[in-house]
């Protein structure tokens, strides 16, 4: 089974944000996956729809043997799980949540689907949040 390396980007933005992202990553690695690199706590203001709740980010790169769907399809069953309600892809928009996971990057593929698109193009170009925490990791 070949690994694969990833860049995700997590962040929280209700009840304890940080223990929220501690709590993903731990089940990110449960998972199977192993956590080969975390940046620092970053928080940021929302972007994209307006919230008085602050967001709690971090960078992370691991090592995975799903593919680039799997790995979607795991990290959005940790949402669901950690009591996430609505996916922004499926609503159509922004909201305030208790965690959320992107796929940044994936071996350096480039990938679309309907569900999918990696590199992720919001967070490489034009997130400043994300270009902070991003900018060791790429």
């Amino acid at each position: 089974m070949s690994q694969h390396k990833a860049v995700l980007l997590l962040g929280s933005n209700l009840g304890d944000q940080k223990k929220n992202v501690e709590t993903a990553l731990e089940k990110i690695r449960e998972g199977g996956n192993e956590i080969l690199r975390i940046s620092e706590f970053l928080t940021s203001e929302p972007v994209e729809f307006a919230s008085s709740n602050i967001f709690c980010n971090i960078a992370t790169i691991i090592s995975t043997h799903l593919s680039p769907i799997q790995l979607l399809d795991f990290v959005k069953s940790i949402e669901i799980e950690m009591g996430r309600l609505n996916d922004s892809l499926a609503s159509g928009g922004y909201t305030d949540r208790i965690i959320d996971i992107d796929i940044v990057t994936y071996n350096g593929l480039i990938f679309a689907s309907e569900r999918l698109k990696i590199p992720h193009q919001k967070h490489l170009y034009e997130r400043a949040f994300s270009n902070k925490l991003l900018k060791d990791f790429i």
